[in-house]
């Protein structure tokens, strides 16, 4: 057995013997969790860095498979860091052996899926991942976050169900389990598995869980959600996308409906955490708007809400009208401003890459679509850059002292959006540096012209628990057609 597949197995196996092996050293809990992120960190940045793939057949007369090359490990890097940072965040709480052992199970199962090449080691991941994400929402054990956690609960599994029945039908026609398997694949198969994928991703209608679930969920949970386990239903895709060719248009029409799908939302939330959950979704339709450079993207966007949620939860207030006549303490506003220049496309940050690279690998029908939800976005995130801010805030003022890991964390994740700035420095050129630039300016301009002044009150029948459901048979039917046609 050659070092990297040995290598290779030694990290997919390490987050569930450590996450187990917690309760045993409940003392040691906080340095376990940090050490499997650091290894999960070094890994993704050897995956980056090196131009070959690794295969590995399990059982090779079902088409079980792990393929890991250089899109899954910007998709492990994102995983590696946002985790290294909630538990940094976590690390002065009050936090139990509980909360770390589901936090290093569910980075283990993300990982999963970030190297699963078939559709039922998909399934299986994707189980785990719901089961533990359900317990760390829960976490706190109040009426509402068990009511929120159930409820995501039974639509992921719902979900699931629809995929596992798409599975099955792809194994009848091929006797395989392999993503290829999708080439010929019966209608029913390929529109059940992405109806599975694009709810438990958070994608274009079928995401609408997603907004109350983020939202009321603790701090550090909410960022483990938006940066990286909500990308365990959309990097399928975009590996559908690389594999079976005519996949591909469906996959890059729902990135730019989701994209265009969530920054409606987003440009007219007044709450931080539901502005945050609404551009979760408008950012994994850049994902899939371009599935070759979707990696990058990821990471980009992983770094920066993961970032965001940290501190929007050290805020005094939820409510946007509240922060504008209450000025917040500057060393929080810069953060906020930093994750929000970048997740604009600013330059010198990360951000500014990743929308540059997406940007040239859209195909002709999706630029105008696209460049209206990257206008949406410096629109929504104007909310956070133009907030008031003061160097003096009263004693009293629990903002004044954010929990003691935050800095930490912030520090980790602030730092790799400039580190991973330099990922692709062929970016800046004289043109590519104007365009976002005019994006974000016209986007500055529309929300003091406009949507500053707008005070509408968004709907929220559809994200009613008793039509999530009634929303997956519309989808259900969407796809049929799309795939038909």
């Amino acid at each position: 057995m050659s070092l990297t597949l040995s290598l290779t197995l030694f990290w997919i196996a390490l987050p569930l013997f450590v996450g187990f092996s917690i309760y045993l050293l409940p003392g040691l809990a906080r340095l376990l969790a940090l050490a499997v992120s650091l290894v999960s960190l070094g890994y993704g940045l050897w995956r980056i860095f090196e131009p070959s793939s690794l295969s590995l057949q399990l059982v090779d007369s079902f088409g079980v498979t792990l393929l890991i090359d250089q899109l899954s490990g910007y998709f492990i890097l994102t995983n590696a860091i946002v985790t290294a940072a909630v538990v940094l965040y976590c690390w002065r709480s009050q936090k139990t052996a509980f909360f770390y052992t589901q936090t290093i199970i569910l980075h283990g199962s993300v990982n999963a899926v970030f190297v699963c090449a078939d559709l039922i080691s998909l399934y299986v991941a994707l189980e785990v991942i719901g089961v533990t994400a359900f317990l760390l929402i829960a976490y706190p054990r109040t009426d509402r976050s068990i009511w929120v956690g159930l409820r995501y609960l039974f639509v992921s599994n719902t979900a699931m169900l629809f995929y596992l029945m798409g599975t099955a039908l792809v194994y009848q026609t091929h006797h395989s389990f392999a993503f290829t398997g999708l080439r010929g694949a019966p209608t029913e198969a390929i529109a059940l598995i992405f109806l599975g994928l694009l709810t438990k991703g958070g994608i274009f209608v079928s995401g609408l869980w997603l907004p109350l679930t983020h939202s009321e969920s603790d701090t550090p949970v909410s960022a483990m959600l938006s940066g990286v386990v909500v990308k365990t239903g959309v990097f399928p895709l975009v590996r559908f996308a690389f594999m079976v060719p005519e996949i591909d248009p469906i996959v890059r029409l729902f990135g730019v409906a989701t994209a265009l799908f969530g920054v409606g939302y987003a440009v007219l939330a007044q709450d931080t955490k539901r502005i945050l959950a609404f551009s979760t979704i408008s950012q994994l339709g850049f994902i899939m708007a371009a599935p070759a450079v979707g990696g990058f993207y990821a990471l980009t966007h992983g770094l920066v809400k993961a970032a965001l949620f940290l501190t929007v939860g050290n805020l005094p207030s939820r409510d946007i009208k509240v922060l504008k006549k209450n000025p917040i303490p500057t060393s929080l506003w810069v953060v906020l401003a930093i994750a929000s220049f970048s997740i604009s496309g600013f330059p010198l940050l990360s951000g500014f890459g990743a929308k540059i690279l997406t940007t040239k690998n859209l195909v002709p029908w999706q630029v105008v679509g696209m460049n209206v939800a990257a206008l949406g976005t410096a629109i929504s995130f104007a909310k956070f850059i133009f907030l008031p801010h003061s160097r003096t805030a009263s004693d009293d003022d629990s903002t004044a002292n954010p929990k003691p890991g935050f800095w930490p964390a912030i520090v980790l994740l602030l730092g790799g959006l400039v580190l991973a700035n330099g990922l692709y420095y062929e970016a800046y050129t004289l043109t590519n540096i104007v365009k976002p630039l005019v994006t974000i300016a016209l986007g500055w301009l529309a929300y003091f012209l406009i949507f500053q002044k707008l005070s509408i009150q968004l709907p929220r029948a559809a994200e009613k628990f008793e039509h999530l459901i009634g929303g997956m048979s519309l989808m259900l039917t969407l796809l049929f057609w799309m795939v038909v046609a």
